[in-house]
C-alpha cells in the first residue's frame, strides 16, 4: 500500500484491516433531515466519505429520520445537493433510518424475550427525579424492572397499536442501574409519539431512540466503521451493547472524532432554524449563515471548504478553529482565479475640467495581474467619473495619499489628476469635485520623473451601472460562542453582519455576470453575483488576510 498521511482513525482502520484480511471499509454519513447542513456537518461528511475513499471503500448516505419532529423532504433534497456540490457521491446506497422501523421493532421484541428490556411506567418528570435517576453515589431505580416478560411483550405491542397516550409507557433496556455511565442506566429504547412521519405517515406511534436505532441501522447496512463526533463517546458502550445483544448481521465499530467549533459561529441547527423562522436572516441560504448553501450563495467554493477541512485535520479532542482560516482558504483560491473589476461602493462625482466634454477614450486594465496571459479589458474614460468617497478628503489626515486640495493622485491605468475645486449641495454634502488632468500621463505613463504616491480606482459616470453591494461580516460578536448559553445566542447577533450599499456603481460588463460568478473588486474585496437578487453582489471576504501562513 502506498504511503498515507494517517490520522488516528486511519491508524485504527489500518490495524483492523491487518487483523481482518478481506475487510472492506464501509462508512456512512447519517444527517438528520430537520435542517440544512452547516460547516460542522461538512467536517463529518468529509471524514465519512473521505475515509472510505482513502481506503478504497464505500460510504452510504442515510437520513436519520427516526424522530419525526421537524423532519421534511425539503431538507433531504438540500442535503443531497450539498453533498454533491462538495464532490461526493453515494451511488445507489441511499437509505432512511425509517426504512428499518420494522426491524427495530423486531429487535426490541427480541430483547424483551431475552429478559434484556422491559416496559416502564416512569414519566419524563420521574426520570429527572433523584429518587429514580439516582446520582454518582446512588443507583437509579425502576419499580418496573422485574415486570414479567409476557406482560412487557403485551404492553409493548399495545403501545405499537396506539392504545396508550404519550408518556404513559417507555421501553427500557435492562443493563445496569448502578453504572457510572448514566447512558447505561437502563436507557429508554422506545417512546410513544403521536406525530405524523414525513415518510411513514401515521403508521407508527412508537419511535426508537437514536441510541437503539443507529447501531441496528449500521449493522444491517454492513457498516465496518461508524464514525461520529466526540459527544457520542459516552454512548459507545450502549452502541456496543445493542449490537452484541440482538441478532444483527454484522458488528460495526464506533470511532469518535472532535467536532468542528469555529469562532464567531454556532453549530446549533435548532438556533439556526429559529433565525430562519423568526426572519432574522434571509432563509437557510442567507450568506451570513454557516450552512453550506449559505456559504455557497456568499461565494465560497467547494474546493475552499474542502481545503479548510483538510487543514483543520482530524483530532481526538475538541478545539476552536479560527474563522480566519476559512477566509484564508477562499481568499487564496480567488486571488489566482477571480477576475479583477472595478466597483465604487460610495461614489462621488469628479469632473475633469480640462478634458473635452465630447471626448471618450478607452484604457486597458488587467483582468488579473497575478496570472500570466490573463489579458486585459477595455474601460471607457470620460470627462465625468466616479471615485470612492473615502478617496477624497477636504481636510486630509496625515499621510493621506489620495485626492486632496493641492494634491495629485493617479487614476488607475489612466491620468494623473489634481484637485481644482468643489461643489456642495445646500445640506453641505458634496455635489461634485473638480480636477484637472495631466493629459500627458494617459495609460499610466510617468512624466518628468514625478512620483505619485496614491493610485485610486474610478469609473466613467456615463457608462457606470447601478448596483447593490451586500457587505457581509461575522454573524456574532462573541469570538467563542461556546462560552455563551444557548438561550442568549440572539443577544450576540452582530448588528453589522450585513451592510447594504444600494447606490454603488459597477463596470458595465458586471451587469451580465452569471449568478455565483466571482470577482475581485479592486481595493475592496472578493465578491460574487447573488443568486436571488440579480443586481446585487455579495462580499465573500475582504482583501486583507490576517491569518498567519504556515
Amino acid at each position: 500500500m502506498e504511503e498515507k498521511n494517517n490520522n488516528f482513525i486511519d491508524d485504527i482502520i489500518e490495524a483492523d484491516l491487518a487483523s481482518n484480511p478481506g475487510m472492506k471499509v464501509h462508512t456512512r454519513f447519517p444527517p438528520e433531515p430537520n435542517g440544512y447542513l452547516h460547516i460542522g456537518h461538512c467536517k463529518a461528511l468529509v471524514i465519512d466519505f473521505g475515509t472510505a475513499k482513502k481506503w478504497n471503500g464505500i460510504c452510504n448516505l442515510r437520513m436519520d429520520d427516526t424522530n419525526p419532529a421537524k423532519e421534511d423532504t425539503e431538507y433531504v433534497d438540500a442535503i443531497k445537493e450539498d453533498i454533491h456540490w462538495l464532490g461526493f457521491d453515494w451511488d445507489d446506497r441511499f437509505y432512511y433510518g425509517s426504512d428499518y422501523f420494522e426491524k427495530d421493532y423486531e429487535y426490541a421484541v427480541e430483547l424483551i424475550k431475552k429478559g434484556l428490556a422491559y416496559v416502564c411506567e416512569l414519566t419524563a418528570e420521574d426520570f429527572r427525579d433523584p429518587k429514580y435517576c439516582g446520582d454518582v453515589n446512588h443507583p437509579a431505580v425502576s419499580p418496573y424492572r422485574d415486570r414479567p416478560i409476557e406482560e412487557s411483550l403485551d404492553l409493548f405491542e399495545r403501545m405499537k397499536n396506539g392504545e396508550f397516550p404519550e408518556g404513559k409507557y417507555t421501553l427500557r433496556a435492562k443493563i445496569d442501574l448502578a453504572s457510572g455511565n448514566f447512558c447505561m442506566r437502563d436507557p429508554v429504547l422506545y417512546r410513544i409519539r403521536y406525530i405524523e412521519h414525513h415518510r411513514q405517515g401515521t403508521k407508527w406511534c412508537i419511535y426508537p431512540m437514536y441510541d437503539f436505532a443507529h447501531p441496528i441501522q449500521d449493522a444491517i447496512e454492513g457498516i465496518s466503521h461508524s464514525l461520529c463526533s466526540l459527544e457520542y463517546e459516552i454512548h459507545r458502550p450502549l452502541y456496543n451493547w445493542v449490537v452484541e445483544n440482538v441478532s444483527v448481521p454484522s458488528k460495526p465499530r464506533q470511532i469518535e472524532f472532535a467536532r468542528l467549533n469555529m469562532t464567531y459561529t454556532v453549530m446549533s441547527k435548532r438556533f439556526l432554524r429559529s433565525l430562519v423562522e423568526e426572519k432574522l436572516v434571509d432563509g437557510w441560504d442567507d450568506p451570513r449563515m454557516p450552512t453550506l448553501c449559505g456559504l455557497r450563495r456568499r461565494g465560497y467554493t467547494a474546493a475552499s471548504i474542502l481545503d479548510f477541512c483538510n487543514r483543520i485535520g482530524v483530532a481526538k479532542s475538541n478545539s476552536l478553529v479560527e474563522i480566519e482560516l476559512l477566509e484564508h482558504c477562499i481568499r487564496e483560491e480567488l486571488n489566482s482565479t477571480a477576475k479583477r473589476r472595478v466597483a465604487i461602493q460610495k461614489p462621488i462625482k469628479v469632473i475633469i475640467d480640462n478634458y473635452p466634454e465630447d471626448k471618450e477614450e478607452t484604457f486597458e486594465l488587467p483582468n488579473n495581474p497575478t496570472v500570466e496571459n490573463a489579458g486585459t479589458r477595455p474601460v471607457k474614460f470620460t470627462r465625468e467619473i466616479y471615485i470612492e468617497e473615502d478617496d477624497f478628503a477636504e481636510v486630509p489626515p496625515p499621510k493621506f495619499f489620495r485626492l486632496k486640495p493641492d494634491g495629485e493622485v493617479r487614476l488607475m491605468g489612466s491620468y494623473i489628476i489634481k484637485y481644482a475645486g468643489i461643489e456642495k449641495n445646500e445640506d453641505g454634502s458634496i455635489k461634485a469635485i473638480h480636477a484637472t488632468a495631466d493629459l500627458e500621463t494617459g495609460n499610466g505613463n510617468p512624466i518628468d520623473g514625478r512620483k505619485i504616491k496614491g493610485t485610486i480606482h474610478w469609473l466613467s459616470a456615463k457608462y457606470a451601472e447601478d448596483s447593490t453591494l451586500m457587505l457581509y461580516d461575522k454573524l456574532f460578536t462573541e469570538e467563542n460562542m461556546n462560552d455563551v448559553e444557548s438561550s442568549k445566542y440572539a443577544e450576540y447577533l452582530n448588528p453589522e453582519s450585513l451592510v447594504v450599499l444600494d447606490a454603488a456603481k459597477i463596470e458595465p460588463c458586471l451587469k451580465d455576470a452569471e449568478p455565483g460568478e466571482k470577482f475581485q473588486f479592486v481595493r475592496t474585496g472578493y465578491f460574487c453575483k447573488d443568486s436571488k437578487n440579480r443586481n446585487a453582489f455579495n462580499r465573500i471576504v475582504g482583501l486583507k488576510d490576517s491569518f498567519p501562513k504556515k
